[in-house]
């Protein structure tokens, strides 16, 4: 869809294994500090991979106790991520016109911690002893759910399903519901969940890093990559129909939603080419905008060699070799699945208003000096007023979102 409304970013709300709070995480990213570590939530020892993002919290502290028999981990970050968006925009739900706020969010596989717990409940000790909370706290649209239920939230809801691609087909149909009428979405996605059930599958793919060092096992576009870090986390924004936005007053606006495309891959082994550079094409296309007025990619960064690679030359493609800088900070947070592409999108944001790209870190054999600008452990300060997004998820998910400064 080209031309219409371009959705503003009013409020952002994060939640990452290096940081939580959207200030917070972005210091601690600009410092480069990394929440990558060894496991924690339980003993890793009897896998082939032992390290992971964590996002850690006291949910006590941060949540009403009603919430937590019925919530896992993922969906009490969320919470609080949602909590922190809304109030970082000044929307109060609540108050605004019946049905003219709404919820989308991205999931993977949904609560496996809750879910695994109670189903150890129903082995050992009897039916009695599971939860009623189960019949949808592992469901992965539990986080819209429980978002638009807490804070009223009574327009259109739904959930998407794309691994790390998710966060930025959310808010790409955020945009497609404002522009049919709504005035506020909470979008993006905070996922991931760290316990031996959903640990088995995470290796399953055969994408996970077995490195031992956490400043070692993700190295994406570096010479010794060897597959990803899983993490959980991500980020909530709240996006806004201009209009409505300068109505309310809105205190500040991160930036506008221009552009966006998804396109699927090809069925493997069929010669035929990835979608990523007709995704990167089409969502510049969308945004009406060059190639040469992006200021700043932030990449995919899968981790494996061949997929680095693919992204390596499509960037260079498009863009021309070495022509723009890129980044990759999830290399601090690793990748998040449904959250790794809204924190992408709340990063780039806070990049735009800071004027300053973040680092990539870890990267000591970079191997596409040819192609690629990447910029590693230190920052760069440069005017930034375009940034492109990119995303692909496991299956063949490949999504590109342009966020351009406010005015």
């Amino acid at each position: 869809m080209t031309g219409g409304t371009a959705p503003v970013i009013t409020g952002l709300g994060v939640v990452a294994p290096n940081g939580v709070g959207a200030e917070a995480y972005w210091a601690a990213t600009l410092r480069g500090v990394s929440g990558i570590g060894v496991l924690t939530r339980f003993d890793p020892s009897g896998y082939s991979s032992r390290i992971a993002g964590q996002a850690d919290i006291d949910a006590k502290a941060l949540l009403p106790g009603r919430l937590l028999p019925q919530t896992d981990h993922m969906t009490r970050l969320a919470l609080i991520a949602a909590e922190e968006a809304l109030a970082d925009a000044g929307v109060t739900p609540g108050s605004a016109p019946a049905y003219s706020t709404g919820v989308v969010t991205a999931g993977s596989g949904g609560g496996f911690e809750f879910g695994q717990r109670e189903l150890e409940a129903l082995w050992s000790k009897g039916s009695a002893y599971v939860s009623a909370y189960q019949a949808f706290a592992w469901f992965y649209p539990v986080n819209s759910g429980q978002i638009s239920i807490r804070h009223d939230m009574r327009g259109p809801g739904s959930a998407l399903v794309a691994e790390q691609a998710g966060g930025l087909d959310a808010v790409a149909k955020a945009r497609r519901l404002i522009r049919q009428g709504t005035d506020t979405m909470l979008c993006g996605g905070v996922d991931g969940s760290l316990c031996p059930w959903s640990w088995l599958c995470h290796l399953r793919s055969g994408r996970v890093s077995a490195a031992t060092d956490p400043a070692a096992a993700y190295l994406p576009f570096d010479e010794r990559a060897s597959g990803h870090v899983p993490g959980e986390g991500g980020a909530l924004l709240v996006a806004e129909d201009p209009g409505a936005a300068r109505k309310r007053g809105a205190d500040r606006v991160y930036g506008a939603v221009a552009g966006y495309s998804a396109t699927f891959d090809p069925r493997a082994g069929s010669g035929r080419p990835s979608g990523l550079r007709r995704a990167v094409e089409q969502a510049l296309a969308d945004a009406r905008t060059r190639a040469d007025e992006v200021d700043v990619v932030f990449a995919d960064a899968a981790g494996l060699p061949a997929q680095d690679q693919a992204e390596a030359e499509t960037l260079a493609g498009v863009f021309g070799a070495k022509a723009v800088p890129v980044t990759a900070p999830k290399t601090m947070t690793g990748r998040l699945l449904g959250g790794g592409a809204a924190l992408d999108l709340a990063t780039a944001a806070l990049a735009l208003r800071d004027g300053v790209i973040p680092p990539t870190v870890h990267i000591g054999q970079f191997g596409y000096p040819d192609l690629l600008d990447l910029v590693g452990d230190t920052p760069r300060e440069l005017p930034l007023r375009t940034a492109l997004v990119l995303a692909r998820g496991f299956g063949g998910f490949n999504s590109a979102l342009v966020l351009r400064a406010a005015v």
